[in-house]
C-alpha cells in the first residue's frame, strides 16, 4: 500500500503546469460548447440540408453516441500509447472533421462526419483530465486544477447558445462547427511545449476484443436510454438496453481473465472511486434530465428564443463555476464527504424550489431554483478529484474515462427517468379542447411542442386555451420531477456523508495498487 502523503509534501506544480493547464482547458471548453451550439443550428441546417425527421435526430445524436462509446477505449489507449500523443492525435482529427462538417453537401455526410467528431472528442475529455492528474501531484492544487477544468466545460454550456446565436445572425450554420478549428491549431501549438508525455510503460498491448464488447456495451444503452426519454417504453430500446446489459456481463468477465485488461476493475475496491463515481453519476443524471425541463420552460412556456433563453441560464451557470472553485479551498478544512453532502444537501433546496413553480409565476422563481441547484453542484469537481485521485498514475487516464462515460450514461439516464415522469404527469393534466381534429389532439396530447405546434394553427381563442392547459400541465410534469430530484439528492446527501467519512481533508486518496509509478522521461519538445 502507498504510504499516505500530505498535500504540504506533495510535489507541487509550478508556472508550466498551470499555463499547461490552461491549454488543457481549451478542448474541455470547445466540447461543451459543441453540444449546446447544434441545437439552434439544426433548424437552418435542416432546410439547406433537406434532412429528415430520421436524421435530424442522427445529427443530434451520433455525436454523443460516439463520445460515450469510445470513452472506456481512448482512456485506455491514452495510458498506453501517451496521454499528449492522443491529445494531439484527437485535435487534428476533431479540426478536421469539423471543417468538413461545415461543409457538409446533404445529411449523410454531416452524420458521417459528427461521428468522426465523437470518436475524435472521445480521445480529448479523460487525456486531459489525465494529464491534469499527473501534473498536479500536490492534492491541493489537484482540487483547483479539476475546478478550474470543470468550469470551463460548465461555462462552455453557458456561452454556447450566447456564442452560437451570434454566429447564426451574422452567418451561415456551418459556422458554429468552425469554432473549434483555432482552437485545436492553437492546442496543437502549444500542447508540445507546454504538456509533458506521460503513458504506462507496462500497459500491454490493446485488447481488441475489449474494445468491441466495450461498444457493444456502452452503444446499445446510451441509444435504448435516449429512445427511452424521446418515445417512452417500447420493445426496441428495451431489447437495445437488455443487448448492452449482456454485452457489459461478458465484458467484466474478460478483464478479469487478461493480464493487461482494457479497464482495470480493481480500481472499484477503492471506497472513494466508488462512492464518488456513484454520487457523481446519479447526481448527473438528475441534473441532466432536470436542465431539459428548464431548458423547455423557458422557451415553450414563457417563449423565450434559444438565445434569450440561453441568457437566462447563465447565473445558474455562474453560480456553478463560483462554487466549483470555491469548492477545494473549502476542502482543505472540511473532509470531502462533508463537502460533498453540504452541496447535495443545498441542491435538495434548489429542486424543492422548482417543485412550487408554475406557468404563471415567470422564469425568476424558476432560475433562482436552478441557481441553487448548480451551486451545490460545485462540489461534483471534487467527486471528479477523488475519482481520478484514487487511481494510481498509470491508470489515471482509465479512471478518468469511467468518470465521463458515466456521466454520458447518468444523463441518458436522467433523461429517460424524470422525461418519463414529465410526460406521463403533462398525459394525466393536459385538456384539450373539444372539435380539434383527431390528429392535431394526439399531437397535443403527446406533449408540450405539439401543443404549441397545434395552437399556432387554430382560432385565437381555442389555441389560448390549449397553451394555457399544455403550459399548466408541463410545469406539473416539472413539479413532479423536481419533487423526485430532491428526494434522489436527499439520498446523495446521506451516501456521501457516509460513504467517504474516512477520506480526510488536504490529502491524496488511498491508492489501491501497491506498484511503482514511472513517468517516462520524454521530452517536452518531443
Amino acid at each position: 500500500m502507498y504510504e499516505e502523503t500530505t498535500a504540504a509534501s506533495a510535489e507541487r506544480a509550478g508556472r508550466r503546469e498551470w499555463i499547461g493547464l490552461a491549454v488543457l482547458t481549451l478542448p474541455t471548453l470547445l466540447l461543451s460548447v459543441d453540444l449546446s451550439v447544434l441545437f439552434l443550428a439544426l433548424p437552418r441546417l435542416t432546410v439547406d440540408l433537406h434532412a429528415s425527421s430520421t436524421q435530424q435526430l442522427w445529427i443530434m445524436d451520433i455525436y454523443g453516441f460516439m463520445l460515450a462509446g469510445f470513452l472506456v477505449t481512448m482512456g485506455t489507449l491514452g495510458d498506453r500509447i501517451g496521454r499528449r500523443k492522443l491529445l494531439l492525435i484527437g485535435a487534428s482529427a476533431f479540426g478536421l472533421a469539423s471543417v468538413v462538417a461545415a461543409y457538409s453537401v446533404n445529411a449523410e455526410m454531416l452524420i458521417a462526419t459528427r461521428a468522426l467528431m465523437g470518436i475524435a472528442g472521445a480521445t480529448q475529455m479523460p487525456s486531459t483530465l489525465a494529464l491534469i492528474s499527473n501534473m498536479f501531484k500536490n492534492a491541493k492544487q489537484r482540487g483547483l486544477a479539476i475546478a478550474a477544468w470543470m468550469s470551463c466545460f460548465v461555462g462552455g454550456t453557458a456561452i454556447g447558445p450566447v456564442v452560437g446565436g451570434t454566429m447564426l445572425q451574422h452567418f451561415w450554420w456551418g459556422s458554429v462547427f468552425l469554432l473549434g478549428v483555432p482552437v485545436m491549431v492553437l492546442l496543437l501549438a502549444a500542447a508540445p511545449v507546454l504538456l509533458p508525455e506521460f503513458r504506462d510503460p507496462n500497459a500491454g498491448r490493446l485488447d481488441l476484443a475489449s474494445v468491441a464488447l466495450s461498444l457493444g456495451t456502452i452503444l446499445p444503452v446510451i441509444y435504448g436510454l435516449k429512445e427511452t426519454a424521446k418515445s417512452g417504453l417500447a420493445a426496441r430500446p428495451v431489447l437495445a438496453i437488455a443487448v448492452g446489459l449482456i454485452a457489459g456481463i461478458v465484458f467484466v468477465r474478460r478483464q478479469r481473465t487478461l493480464t493487461h485488461p482494457l479497464f482495470d476493475l480493481r480500481l472499484f475496491r477503492n471506497r472513494s472511486f466508488t462512492a464518488a463515481l456513484t454520487v457523481f453519476m446519479i447526481g448527473g443524471a438528475i441534473m441532466g434530465g432536470i436542465y431539459l425541463f428548464v431548458t423547455l420552460y423557458l422557451q415553450m412556456v414563457e417563449g423565450f428564443s434559444p438565445l434569450r433563453a440561453g441568457l437566462w441560464l447563465v447565473p445558474s451557470a455562474l453560480a456553478m463555476i463560483t462554487s466549483s472553485m470555491l469548492t477545494p479551498v473549502i476542502a482543505r478544512r472540511l473532509r470531502p464527504g462533508t463537502v460533498i453532502a453540504g452541496g447535495m444537501a443545498l441542491s435538495a433546496i434548489g429542486f424543492l424550489v422548482l417543485s412550487q413553480v408554475d406557468s404563471t409565476t415567470g422564469p425568476v422563481p424558476l432560475v433562482i431554483g436552478f441557481v441553487i441547484i448548480g451551486f451545490g453542484s460545485g462540489p461534483y469537481a471534487l467527486c471528479t478529484d477523488l475519482v481520478v485521485g484514487s487511481a494510481p498514475p498509470e491508470k489515471a487516464g482509465a479512471a478518468a474515462s469511467v468518470s465521463e462515460t458515466s456521466a454520458e450514461l447518468g444523463i441518458a439516464l436522467g433523461l429517460a427517468l424524470l422525461g418519463s415522469v414529465g410526460t406521463a404527469i403533462y398525459r394525466g393534466h393536459v385538456t384539450v379542447p373539444s372539435g380539434i381534429p383527431a390528429d392535431a389532439s394526439a399531437a397535443a396530447r403527446e406533449g408540450l411542442a405539439g401543443a404549441v405546434s397545434v395552437a399556432g394553427h387554430l382560432p385565437a381563442a381555442v389555441g389560448g386555451e390549449l397553451l394555457d392547459s399544455a403550459r399548466a400541465a408541463f410545469t406539473s410534469g416539472l413539479n413532479a420531477a423536481a419533487v423526485l430530484g430532491a428526494v434522489l439528492f436527499v439520498g446523495l446527501t446521506v451516501l456521501a456523508a457516509t460513504a467517504l467519512r474516512h477520506v480526510r481533508p488536504s490529502v491524496e486518496p488511498e491508492i489501491v495498487e501497491p506498484k511503482t509509478i514511472e513517468r517516462e522521461a520524454i521530452p517536452a519538445q518531443a
